[in-house]
């Protein structure tokens, strides 16, 4: 009996351990699949991203291939052109000639004689200051003078003259006058204002004649003469042309934040109409009566590199080009003007352009 129970419990731990083993066949069969499918999965997400760049590759090389059939090598040739050369004007006009009236004595006001838009004269009395204390000073070194002239010695004279010149001059100190024929544009002061040496009270302008500065390039300097005649139009002044002439060309040139290089001609507009007032702008032309060549190079031949220096491609072979550095000026509808640059007429650029159609259709 006895070994009959042991018999079974060898026969349950038997199986219990079967069963163990079985169960553990099957995690690692289980764990076994779980990574050949992982495998699998991630063997066909590469598959799919090399499928993709392949794609990618082959559409960034079909993109490339077009753009290159699309881009054509043009010739063109330098052009020479002859014109009348026409210098575009703009600026504001100015009066002849500004007094900003200033008193050179310390007081106060003891008249003002004109007021705003009177015509004065040279030398006309504009205002007067309180010249009781020059006056004392001017009566007192002339009797000195006097007593010295009789009894004094020549050194004591010829120092009281010195002493009356000075006395006379801080007496017409007192004394504000036009310094020419013009016109009272602006006045600040009225009597019994208290002003010190140098303030500035009134302004006198010149509108006998009215001039302007305008700024000429380098290039058009050429055609500049003095004498020469320049039509000038206003917008306060529709449909009318005013009339001026070069009076004046200075000797030095300014330059531009550009770097080109300028002359500041000035104008002058000789008995202008009385609607004509400083301060109004203009635009105008100065046209040069002789015929001007220049030479005309295509816009899309000009390449601009680092610094602003411009070159273009010039042919000196069947297939040869080289580079030449140039200096332009854009004229418009895809021309420019050729300044500086070892080229002559009938020069052969080469460029790159996209042969697709172009803004405005074309082919």
């Amino acid at each position: 009996m006895g070994r009959n129970v042991e018999s079974d419990i060898d026969r349950e731990s038997e199986n219990q351990e079967a069963l163990l083993r079985k169960q553990i066949r099957l995690r690692r069969r289980n764990r076994r699949i779980r990574q050949a499918i992982g495998y699998i999965i991630l063997l066909l997400v590469c598959l799919a991203g090399l499928g993709l760049y392949s794609a990618k590759k082959q559409q960034m090389e079909a993109e490339r291939d077009a753009l290159v059939q699309k881009t054509s090598k043009v010739e063109t040739k330098v052009q020479e052109n002859v014109y009348k050369a026409t210098i575009d004007l703009s600026g504001y006009v100015e009066p002849n000639d500004i007094q900003q009236a200033k008193f050179r004595s310390t007081g106060a006001v003891t008249g003002v004689m004109v007021k705003e838009g009177d015509r004065v004269k040279k030398g006309q009395t504009l205002a007067t200051i309180d010249d009781t204390s020059q006056q004392y000073t001017l009566q007192t070194v002339r009797n000195s003078l006097r007593e010295a002239e009789l009894s004094g010695s020549p050194s004591q004279v010829d120092a009281l003259k010195l002493q009356l010149h000075n006395a006379e001059m801080k007496l017409e100190y007192t004394t504000l006058v036009a310094s020419f024929d013009g016109v009272v544009a602006d006045i600040d002061v009225l009597e019994g204002d208290y002003f010190e040496a140098g303030d500035s009270v009134m302004t006198v302008v010149d509108l006998s004649v009215l001039k302007a500065n305008v700024e000429i390039d380098e290039i058009d300097m050429q055609y500049i003469k003095l004498g020469q005649k320049a039509e000038l139009t206003f917008d306060s002044m529709p449909g009318k042309v005013i009339e001026a002439y070069v009076s004046y060309i200075p000797m030095l040139g300014t330059y531009t934040n550009q770097g080109i290089g300028v002359v500041n001609v000035e104008l002058t507009i000789d008995n202008p109409p009385e609607a004509l007032r400083p301060g109004y702008s203009f635009e105008g032309t100065i046209t040069h009566t002789g015929e001007v060549k220049m030479l005309l190079v295509a816009q899309a031949a000009v390449k601009t590199g680092k610094g602003g220096v411009t070159t273009v491609e010039k042919k000196i072979g069947e297939d040869e080009t080289e580079p030449v550095q140039v200096k332009i000026k854009y004229l418009g509808e895809g021309m420019c003007q050729l300044l500086d640059g070892d080229l002559k007429a009938g020069d052969v650029l080469v460029y790159y352009r996209s042969s697709g159609p172009d803004k405005k259709g074309g082919k």
